[in-house]
């Protein structure tokens, strides 16, 4: 599959992505996590009107939790918020999590999750992730070479009619004290459309090869997005992650920096029937003492546009999963250059 050139989450250093999905008899649904072995500094921003989510408290900075070892993304609605037990399992017994006690073995994994809504999509009503979807996705965890499209907690996605998925995306920034990553991961499942209707082509982040659909296509397109067959229960989730080190509130910016990437590539955004939901992730790895706020302002702004980049690049991986077509099958001749 085409990554377009993007970049990944795991182009930061110290980071993994994995997913887990169940797709066909019934089946489209699935979970992803993201895996940072060696801690993160985590903040969340939520935007939309009906999210679901878990440990988003913990987050917060007046509270105690300061590093957290992974973020569980699901679909299965609020069902789906159990596969971050079984993340918590796995981290347990790499004794990776809070310690409560004298023994190193004493740990509580804090597993922040967001959830987006799938329920029924392939299938039957009950068929969502349970605590294995999310073992096995950490279990399968990698640095390199990480799917996208229609995987993991995007098996069951839709955008604005067509189907949604998993994008990333990464940038490397140039400070005075050396280079520091920012990357995103997306699971794209919005009310919203990530093109436009006249021209069928992304809002915005487009590749450079993507040509100009043809006349037929974009009539197609546009159909679709102006009555998508959806449930009116949506939501698009993700993480944007940097290797500076950034303090939790500086953390809570960029998640807040990201959601504006997120409304520039999907239209409209952050809706009542949303649960809009970005975690900040900071591994800590690159210093930012020198010229500190001229060095976030280009992090934040690098932030809103890698999760841009991960929307988009979410639907233009994915493939056609069950009833619902993808961009790439719809606008075959968007790709004729790729």
């Amino acid at each position: 599959m085409d990554t377009f050139g993007v970049g990944s989450l795991t182009d930061v250093a110290g980071v993994r992505v994995g997913h887990h999905q169940r797709t066909g008899r019934g089946w489209q649904t699935g979970t992803t996590v993201v895996f940072v072995p060696g801690g993160a500094v985590a903040a969340v921003d939520v935007r939309g009107g009906g999210p679901g989510t878990r440990e988003t408290d913990a987050l917060d900075a007046r509270n105690l939790v300061d590093r957290i070892h992974a973020i569980c993304l699901s679909g299965g609605s609020a069902y789906g918020l159990v596969a971050a037990d079984g993340v918590m399992q796995v981290l347990e017994t790499r004794g990776l999590g809070v310690s409560v006690g004298p023994d190193a073995a004493h740990v509580v994994p804090v597993v922040p999750a967001a959830v987006i809504f799938d329920l029924g999509r392939g299938g039957r009503f009950d068929h969502r992730p349970t605590a294995a979807f999310g073992a096995a996705a950490i279990r399968r965890s990698k640095a390199s070479d990480v799917a996208r499209g229609a995987v993991g907690a995007g098996s069951g996605a839709r955008a604005g009619g067509v189907q949604g998925g998993v994008g990333m995306a990464s940038t490397e920034i140039t400070l005075d004290r050396g280079a520091v990553t920012v990357a995103a991961l997306a699971v794209v499942n919005a009310a919203g459309s990530a093109f436009d209707p006249r021209t069928a082509a992304p809002w915005t982040a487009a590749p450079p090869k993507l040509r100009k659909p043809v006349a037929a296509e974009r009539a197609l397109l546009a159909q679709m997005v102006v009555s998508p067959k959806l449930q009116p229960l949506n939501t698009t989730i993700g993480v944007v992650v940097t290797d500076a080190e950034l303090a939790r509130p500086e953390a809570g910016r960029l998640a807040q920096s990201a959601h504006d990437g997120l409304a520039r590539a999907l239209r409209p955004a952050h809706g009542l029937f949303d649960g809009d939901t970005i975690f900040g992730l900071a591994t800590g790895r690159q210093p930012l003492d020198s010229g500190r706020a001229r060095a976030l302002d280009r992090i934040y702004t690098a932030g809103a546009d890698v999760f841009a980049t991960a929307c988009v690049d979410a639907v233009l991986t994915a493939t056609t999963v069950g009833e619902t077509l993808a961009y790439r099958d719809v606008c075959p001749s968007a790709f004729g250059a790729l």
